[in-house]
C-alpha cells in the first residue's frame, strides 16, 4: 500500500497558474487562477486527501483492515474515494443529502460506503456523526477529520505555495482564497509569509450564513475549523452567491472556462483585489470545474 501511494504522488499537484484577461477589471495588475481540477482526483482536495492517506499509512494509523472515515461536502470525499480505490482502502463518508446528485453519483460509482445526514445540518452535523461513529468502532474506521487535520494545511504549505511561486516567476503580491476547511488558504498563507512577508493574504467568506458555495464556511455561524488560524489572513471579505453566479456566466463566456460557485467567488474575490491596486500579481485558486454541479450550471444558463 505504502509504494503504490508514492506512484500516486506524481498525480498530485503541479496544476497550471492560469491568465484571466478579458474581464480583468485592471490591465496594471495581473490575475492569475489555479486550474485545481487538472489532477488526480479533479479537485483542490486531492492535495490534503492524499497527504492525510500518505501520512495515516506512514504513521500505522490507517491499515489495510480499516475503513478511511471522514464528513465531506463532496470534494475532499470524491478525493478520498479516488485515491482509496487506487490503495485498495475502503471509504465510508458522512455526507449531507444535499450534496450535488453529479458528487453522489461519482462516490458511489468509486465504492464509497455513504451516511447521508440532514440538508439543514451543513458539514457540522457530518463532522458529528463521524467523530460518533469512530467512537463507537475504533477498531473499524481510521477518522481522518479533514477539519483538524495538520496534513491537510502541510499539504499546502509544501505543494500549492511553492507552485505558485515559482509559476508566478516570484512575483505573487496577493493571494486570494475563500474558507472552508481552511486548508488551502492557511497551509498557501503561511509558506507564502515565510517567503515575503508583504505578499497580502485576502480570506473569503460568503456574506450570510445560509448561502449556496458548496464547500464555503460562514465562520461567525459555523463550527470553526480547528486548523484555522486567525492570525493569517491580512483582510477579510465577503462574496454573495449571486456575485459568484454572476462570475460563472462570465467566466464561461468571456474566458473560455466553466468553473463551479466556489472558484467563481474566488475569481470574484480576485477582481475585486485587483481593481482596487495600482500594480500587482494577485492569484487565486480554482477549486473545481463546473462539471460537479449540473443542476446550478443549467439553471444559470437557462433559456440563454
Amino acid at each position: 500500500m505504502g509504494q503504490r501511494s508514492d506512484q500516486l504522488s506524481s498525480f498530485i499537484g503541479e496544476t497550471p497558474l492560469y491568465p484571466i484577461t478579458n474581464i480583468n477589471p485592471n490591465k496594471n495588475v495581473k490575475v492569475f487562477a489555479k486550474l485545481e481540477w487538472q489532477q488526480f482526483g479533479s479537485s483542490v482536495k486531492a492535495r490534503p486527501a492524499y497527504r492525510i492517506v500518505r501520512d495515516a499509512i506512514q504513521r500505522g494509523d490507517l491499515t489495510p483492515e480499516k475503513h478511511l472515515l471522514d464528513a465531506s461536502s463532496g470534494n475532499t470525499g470524491i478525493a478520498y474515494a479516488h485515491i482509496g480505490a487506487a490503495l485498495g482502502i475502503p471509504v465510508t463518508l458522512c455526507l449531507p443529502e444535499n450534496a450535488s446528485e453529479e458528487r453522489k453519483q461519482i462516490l458511489k460509482a468509486l465504492g464509497v460506503n455513504i451516511k447521508y445526514t440532514s440538508r439543514t445540518g451543513s458539514t457540522d452535523e457530518a463532522q458529528e456523526i463521524a467523530q460518533k461513529l469512530y467512537e463507537e468502532n475504533p477498531e473499524k474506521y481510521y477518522y481522518a477529520d479533514q477539519y483538524s487535520n495538520p496534513s491537510n494545511w502541510k499539504s499546502h504549505y509544501y505543494t500549492t505555495a511553492p507552485e505558485i511561486l515559482e509559476q508566478s516567476g516570484y512575483e505573487v503580491t496577493h493571494f486570494v482564497a475563500g474558507l472552508g476547511t481552511t486548508g488551502t488558504f492557511t497551509g498557501t498563507g503561511r509558506r507564502l509569509k515565510e517567503y515575503d512577508e508583504d505578499i497580502e493574504l485576502i480570506g473569503l467568506q460568503p456574506d450570510l450564513a445560509m448561502h449556496g458555495l458548496e464547500g464555503w464556511k460562514h465562520l461567525e455561524t459555523a463550527h470553526t475549523p480547528g486548523i484555522y488560524d486567525d492570525s493569517v489572513a491580512d483582510q477579510m471579505r465577503t462574496i454573495s452567491t449571486e456575485r459568484s453566479h454572476d462570475i460563472v456566466k462570465r467566466a464561461a463566456r468571456e474566458e473560455g472556462l466553466l468553473i463551479s460557485p466556489s472558484s467563481a467567488a474566488n475569481l470574484a474575490g480576485a477582481l475585486e483585489i485587483a481593481q482596487e491596486l495600482d500594480e500587482g500579481v494577485v492569484v487565486t485558486i480554482f477549486p473545481d470545474d463546473g462539471s460537479k454541479y449540473g443542476q446550478v450550471i443549467n439553471q444559470l444558463f437557462k433559456g440563454q
